[in-house]
C-alpha cells in the first residue's frame, strides 16, 4: 500500500479512536475567578454603592402598587454604566417579592427597546408579564396591531392588578416608530377598568422627550430620576464589591482595582466599562497561567476593549454614516496635517453616492453626521477661527490608519469603496478623487 495512503488511514484511526480533546490542554481548575457573572452587566447586585438616594427615590414613587394604586409614569436619565437598568430591575424584583408577601397582583416587564422596538413586540412582551400562555393567545406576528391592543387590554382586565412596564433605552423605540406606541401605552389606563399600568422610561438621552407629542410627554414624565455619573473612588468601591464576589482571594493586585476606576472615571463614570475592563484584564492573565492580575494586563484590556469598540460602532452605522466616514477616509492625505473641511469630505461624499447608487443628503445633514461621528469618538471635528476669513470645521480622523484598513476590510460596503479607491490608487483630495 502507497505511503501516502497509509498515513491518510492512520489519521483517519487517529481521529476515530484518539480521546485528546483540543481542551483537555486548557481546562484547569480555576485560580483566579471565582464567579465570572459577577462582572456581566446582567448581574444583579443585592447592594449598590452610592445609589442609596437613588434606590429610595425609586422605591417610593413605586409603592403605591403595593396598595393596589397605579403608581406614577418614571422617566430614568443617566449616561451609560450609571445603574439605571440595573437598579430598575432589582426595585421591580424587589416589589415582586414583597407583593408575594402581602398577597398583592403586581406584574413587571423588562423590555429592551433597542431589541424591541415594534408596537406589535412591546405589546406581545407586556402581555407576557401577565400569563405564560399570552403566546397560545396571540402569535408573535400576523395579528393587526389594534387586535393585539385589544387582547392585552382583555388580560389585563382578565388578571387585575398593577403592571409595571420598563421600556430600556426609550429613545430607540421613539426614533425607529415615533411616538404612537407610547401614545397609546400612556392612555391605556383610560381603557382598563379591572388593572392598572405604571411605565417606567430610561435613556441616556435627557433631550429625547422633546421630540415628544405634548401629551405624551405629560403622561410619560409623570416623575423623574437623574443618576449621575460615579467619580474614580466611588467606582473603585464598586470594583472592590464585584472583585470580593468574583475572584479568589489574593489574586488581584490591588493598584489593578484602582488603575480599572480611574481609566473609566476618565470615560464619564462608567461603571460597567470599568467592570468590562476587570473581567478582560483577569481573563488575558488566567490565559498566560499568570497566578496574578496586575497593571500589565489592564493595558492589555484596554487596547482589546478600544478595537472591539471602534469594530461594533463601525458595524452598526447606517450606511449614510459609513459613506461619510468613507468620505473623511478618503480625503485623510488631502493635507500634511491631515484636516479637512465639511465641504471637501461633502464633496467625496457626493462621488460615493453616484459610485453606489444612493440617495445623497444634503451638506447640512451630513455635518450633524459629522458631528455625530465626533461624539463616537471616530473622527476628530473641532471649530476653528481663521481670523478675518471666519471660522470653519477641521476634521481628522481620530483612528489610526491601520485599524482603517482593517474596518474597511470587514464591512462589506466599506470594503467595495476600498477597492474601488485601489483602483484609483491613492487616498487623496476630493478633487482628484475618481470612484468611476
Amino acid at each position: 500500500m502507497a505511503p501516502l495512503v497509509v498515513g491518510l488511514l492512520l489519521m483517519k484511526k487517529v481521529r476515530h479512536t484518539g480521546s485528546h480533546n483540543v481542551f483537555d490542554n486548557i481546562m484547569k481548575k480555576e485560580r483566579i475567578f471565582k464567579n465570572r457573572e459577577a462582572l456581566s452587566p446582567t448581574f444583579i447586585p443585592s447592594f449598590f454603592p452610592h445609589r442609596d438616594n437613588e434606590i429610595n427615590g425609586f422605591a417610593n414613587i413605586l409603592k403605591p402598587a403595593l396598595y393596589g394604586a397605579r403608581p406614577s409614569n418614571i422617566l430614568i436619565y443617566g449616561q451609560t454604566g450609571t445603574g439605571k437598568t440595573a437598579i430598575a430591575k432589582f426595585i421591580c424584583d424587589q416589589i415582586l417579592e414583597k407583593a408575594e408577601k402581602e398577597n398583592k397582583q403586581i406584574h413587571t416587564a423588562y423590555i429592551n427597546c433597542k431589541q424591541t422596538n415594534t408596537p406589535y413586540g412591546v405589546l406581545t412582551n407586556i402581555g407576557k408579564s401577565y400569563s405564560n400562555e399570552w403566546e397560545t393567545i396571540v402569535p408573535n406576528a400576523g395579528w393587526r396591531i389594534d387586535k393585539v391592543y385589544a387582547a392585552l387590554k382583555q388580560k389585563a382586565d382578565d388578571n387585575g392588578g398593577i403592571a409595571i412596564v420598563i421600556l430600556d433605552e426609550i429613545d430607540a423605540l421613539v426614533n425607529k416608530k415615533g411616538d404612537d406606541i407610547l401614545y397609546h401605552l400612556t392612555g391605556l389606563n383610560s381603557d382598563l377598568s379591572n388593572s392598572k399600568i405604571s411605565l417606567i422610561g430610561i435613556s441616556n438621552d435627557s433631550k429625547f422627550t422633546t421630540w415628544l407629542d405634548p401629551r405624551v410627554k405629560s403622561r410619560l414624565g409623570e416623575e423623574s430620576l437623574t443618576f449621575a455619573p460615579y467619580n474614580a473612588l466611588q467606582i473603585e468601591e464598586i470594583l472592590s464589591q464585584r472583585a470580593q464576589i468574583a475572584f479568589h482571594d489574593n489574586v488581584v493586585d490591588p493598584l489593578v482595582l484602582t488603575y480599572c476606576a480611574s481609566k473609566a472615571a476618565q470615560q464619564h463614570g462608567d461603571a460597567r466599562k470599568a467592570l468590562d475592563l476587570l473581567r478582560i484584564s483577569a481573563e488575558l492573565a488566567e490565559r498566560d497561567d499568570s497566578e496574578l492580575v496586575t497593571v500589565k494586563y489592564v493595558n492589555k484590556a484596554q487596547n482589546i476593549m478600544e478595537i472591539d469598540q471602534v469594530r461594533s460602532i463601525v458595524s452598526t452605522l447606517p450606511i449614510q454614516y459609513k459613506a461619510t466616514l468613507a468620505g473623511v477616509v478618503l480625503n485623510q492625505g488631502k493635507r500634511k496635517d491631515g484636516h479637512q473641511t465639511t465641504g471637501e469630505v461633502y464633496s467625496t461624499y457626493m462621488q460615493i453616492c453616484k459610485h453606489f447608487s444612493l440617495d445623497h443628503l444634503s451638506q447640512r445633514r451630513v455635518g450633524h453626521i459629522i458631528s455625530e461621528l465626533d461624539m463616537q469618538g471616530m473622527i476628530n471635528a473641532k471649530i476653528v477661527s481663521l481670523g478675518r476669513q471666519g471660522r470653519t470645521k477641521f476634521i481628522s480622523m481620530a483612528i489610526d490608519q491601520n485599524q482603517i484598513d482593517e474596518l474597511f476590510a470587514e464591512d462589506a460596503f466599506l470594503s467595495d469603496i476600498q477597492i474601488e479607491l485601489t483602483k484609483s490608487g491613492n487616498y487623496i483630495s476630493s478633487t482628484q478623487l475618481r470612484l468611476i
